[in-house]
């Protein structure tokens, strides 16, 4: 037993580089945007298209990568992820046209963070540990992702500034290709799907899918990580430039993100170990409540500095916090077999929030001249989610609720 805790512990911590360095490199992929702007003579729009059409197939792609991860394993997921991932980087290192720039920074990159990311190892996370420790394993998975950003980042720029930008992509491939031996110990770290679901009658994938379309509090959980997405990428994208409108120095913003990512990982790990005691469903309407008051709050009393840190501090907490929540929930519903591809209908949700708050954002300041009906439509839909979350029933489905009685 002693030695199974032994493989379980380290399949565990190379789970969490991997989701380090899946979420790290992605978050470098920003401060490329002037270097390979300014080289070709880009507008800047075009390299943030290719990054939004990144996230756009991250998201269609997810439910694929996890579809396929149930049928054949974590690791050979892991594995053509990281290929398509690192290609991805290769062809942004080296092409000279828009195409190449899309095809590199957003469909390879896309499907590579997809099929590296949370919706695929997260499910292969829970697989490894009893019911009573799902929840902070997730948690566990999700601050490591935060934990990525922190410390890959300021590697990544190092790169640029040593080696130029395009040595700095081909040696951030090189890293990607390392998520291949990370993936390795995943294969057989494992445990029997306990809780009432093990006797529970073999479902095919299509069986899956249906009884999930047609259950109405799943569909309660996709809209809900809809809304975590459209917060989430508004506040990445715009912030900087709505306390610059403020009148605040480019500092500020720095401070702000980066304690929004300091301060995520402590989230994340208190919200994966309260949704291992309490209400799943009752704690994402706590963190949609507390994220619809942290942002009235911000738009309704004076700005300061202090202020936006005290914001920023708040929302890094609440981040990333619905992510083992949200996850546990799919698996205590309709059990592991099929988490990832569940999960990751769930997470192409999300991503089309991401899309929807980055656009309007911008499309919305452009017509008014101003964040403000953004910041607040961001807050009356967060509190529309909560009140959402109060309605869902976190009981397994009636077929595992009816195997766990028989």
């Amino acid at each position: 037993m002693s030695q199974y805790k032994k493989l379980l512990s380290i399949a565990i911590a190379f789970a969490c580089v991997l989701l380090a360095l899946n979420f790290g490199l992605r978050s470098s992929m920003g401060f490329f945007m002037a270097p390979v702007s300014a080289e070709f003579g880009y507008g800047r729009e075009v390299f943030a298209f290719a990054l939004a059409l990144q996230n756009l197939w991250w998201g269609l792609f997810q439910p694929v990568a996890g579809a396929f991860a149930d049928r054949f394993g974590t690791v050979k997921t892991v594995v053509a992820g990281t290929l398509l991932y690192a290609l991805g980087l290769y062809v942004t290192a080296t092409t000279d046209s828009v195409l190449g720039l899309n095809t590199g920074a957003g469909l390879l990159m896309g499907m590579g963070i997809a099929a590296t990311g949370f919706g695929v190892v997260l499910p292969a996370m829970a697989r490894m540990v009893s019911p009573e420790k799902r929840s902070f394993a997730l948690g566990l998975g999700s601050a490591a992702g935060s934990a990525g950003q922190l410390l890959v980042v300021p590697v990544a720029q190092s790169f640029i500034a040593g080696y130029g930008w395009s040595t700095a992509l081909l040696l951030m491939a090189a890293c990607a290709l390392l998520m291949m031996l990370l993936a390795s110990p995943l294969r057989d770290a494992s445990v029997p799907d306990s809780g009432g679901n093990v006797s529970a009658k073999k479902q095919s994938m299509q069986e899956a899918l249906k009884e999930a379309c047609v259950y109405p509090h799943y569909w309660l959980l996709v809209a809900g990580f809809f809304v975590c997405g459209f917060q989430l990428a508004f506040i990445t994208v715009h912030m900087p430039a709505f306390l610059s409108d403020r009148g605040f120095e480019s500092d500020v913003a720095v401070a702000s993100l980066a304690l929004i990512g300091l301060f995520n990982i402590f989230g994340c790990l208190l919200s994966g170990s309260w949704a291992g005691k309490y209400s799943k469903a009752k704690l994402l309407t706590w963190i949609y409540a507390l994220r619809a008051v942290s942002i009235a709050a911000f738009m309704y009393f004076p700005m300061s500095a202090t202020s936006v840190y005290a914001f920023s501090i708040v929302t890094g907490l609440l981040w990333l916090a619905t992510v083992p929540p949200t996850s546990g929930l799919v698996a205590q519903m309709f059990g592991l077999p099929y988490m990832g591809l569940l999960y990751g209908i769930v997470f192409l949700s999300h991503q089309l929030g991401s899309f929807s708050g980055v656009w309007l954002g911008g499309y919305l300041f452009d017509v008014t001249g101003s964040y403000d009906v953004v910041w607040w439509a961001a807050c009356g839909i967060a509190i529309i989610t909560a009140l959402l979350h109060l309605w869902i029933d976190e009981r397994p489905v009636e077929r595992l609720r009816v195997a766990a009685a028989s």
